[in-house]
């Protein structure tokens, strides 16, 4: 055989080997997060974050002006009544205290002279010596005289407890939270100082649209949780409903009473509040699981094909948007699997393999 004719030969098994077809791959099961629907998960349809207030709350201010001398109590500070909370500069309200004293004595003086006059003019009308008119006009000069000191003890007694008013006093046991003035600075009367949260019974300030005001007057039991005791449910109710909605956020101020209020309910906490009869409730789903598909809220929900799932597009009937996921109220079914992330790049009817959301979330954090 010559040269050529090999030559020809280990081209023409090259070509053939070139235009030959690779062997396919099979496709690896992409992993997707599911979830499983446990009746655990039913949850109320009302529900809102609010903080913890006071039921009173007074704004506290001086009852004169002045320049603020001394401030004793800061931002949390527990006060009985009685106590002394901030001093003004004395010196003003004790020189009018003064003054008062002093038109006062010169008041007295006049009404003692006004009354020496009156007793010797009586005795000079009564021997005749001088007219009834002259007796007249010093009867007056008496009357006024008098009046004039009631008037002069009235502002001595004004000018008296106005010194007494340098001195800001709790009248009311609680605490002190919030402080608007400082040592320096010169203050009107009425000016509110601080504000003073008192003892007593404990609520929850939420907002609440006007859409949700009518259920929320049907409430019958209202569950307030705090955020550092989720477990813990007190028993509350609404006891107040503002008349008119907040100008900026279009939302009504309600005041939701906690009726046995735990020890560690503090002021300022941040609590969920539940209105648990307000309506039907519903499954509760990640929020990432939810999306919008043909103009309806969807999910994807998973069906077992051995150690793989397929998923299958399920509408669902959407009651609320909430702060820890989405209330399903129609669609759905305790125990069933749905996808909780990545729920736009799935196509229906593929092969999934299915990761718990719990161990997705320790191999994050493994990586």
């Amino acid at each position: 055989m010559s040269t050529h004719t090999v030559l020809a030969a280990v081209l023409a098994s090259g070509l053939l080997a070139a235009c030959s077809k690779p062997e396919p791959v099979a496709e690896v099961p992409r992993p997707v997060m599911a979830h499983t629907l446990a009746p655990a998960q039913v949850a109320p349809v009302a529900f809102y974050t609010g903080e913890v207030r006071a039921r009173y709350e007074s704004d506290l201010a001086f009852r004169i002006g002045g320049k603020v001398v001394e401030r004793r109590v800061d931002v949390g500070a527990v006060v009985k009544p009685g106590d002394v909370l901030a001093r003004l500069d004395p010196a003003d309200a004790g020189l009018n205290a003064e003054a008062a004293q002093a038109q006062l004595a010169a008041a007295d003086n006049e009404l003692a002279y006004a009354r020496a006059e009156l007793l010797r003019y009586r005795d000079l009308v009564a021997r005749n010596f001088v007219s009834r008119s002259v007796l007249d006009a010093k009867e007056t000069a008496f009357r006024s005289a008098s009046a004039r000191v009631e008037q002069a003890r009235a502002q001595a007694g004004v000018a008296g407890r106005q010194a007494g008013y340098t001195r800001l006093v709790a009248d009311q046991p609680g605490v002190v939270t919030a402080v608007f003035a400082e040592v320096g600075q010169v203050v009107k009367d009425a000016t509110v100082v601080m504000k003073l949260a008192r003892e007593g019974e404990r609520e929850v300030l939420i907002a609440v649209p006007e859409t949700r005001i009518a259920e929320l007057k049907k409430a019958g039991r209202v569950e307030v949780r705090l955020w550092t005791q989720p477990d813990v449910a007190l028993a509350g109710r609404v006891r107040e409903i503002a008349p008119s909605a907040d100008a900026a956020s279009r939302t009504y101020a309600v005041r939701v009473s906690i009726v046995d209020p735990a020890p560690a309910l503090q002021l300022g906490m941040t609590a969920n509040v539940s209105l648990a009869d307000a309506a039907p409730g519903g499954l509760l789903v990640p929020s990432t699981a939810v999306f919008e598909q043909g103009g309806a809220s969807s999910v994807w929900v998973l069906q077992p094909e051995g150690e793989l799932v397929r998923p299958v597009l399920r509408p669902v009937t959407v009651r609320q948007f909430r702060e820890d996921g989405v209330l399903v109220s129609a669609g759905l079914k305790a125990g069933e699997t749905i996808a909780a992330a990545g729920v736009h790049k799935i196509v229906a009817g593929q092969a999934l393999r299915p990761v718990a959301a719990q161990a997705a979330a320790r191999s994050g954090a493994g990586s």
